[in-house]
């Protein structure tokens, strides 16, 4: 099973193609060769296997970490890190 968790952009780096995201606290360089759209700072992706696979609007991606963050609040440490794998 895979979970698309939206991560926002917090630095790009246009020498790569790639972006640093925040991921709930946790931050990871990804590629963005994917992605035709051009992105901004704040903007918010879904990445699957280190790759942005699509970029999502604000409202959407708050709504989903809200929904992320109640479900996280039920799982034990171990089971949370494990998301982040």
């Amino acid at each position: 099973m895979c979970l698309c968790i939206p991560s926002q952009i917090v630095e790009i780096h246009p020498e790569d193609s790639t972006v640093t995201v925040d991921t709930l606290g946790v931050r990871r360089r990804i590629s963005t060769h994917l992605i035709e759209d051009p992105l901004n700072m704040g903007d918010y992706l879904l990445i699957h296997v280190g790759f942005a696979i699509s970029k999502i609007n604000e409202q959407e991606a708050l709504k989903s970490l809200e929904e992320y963050r109640l479900l996280l609040a039920e799982m034990d440490e171990e089971e949370a890190r494990a998301l982040f794998i």
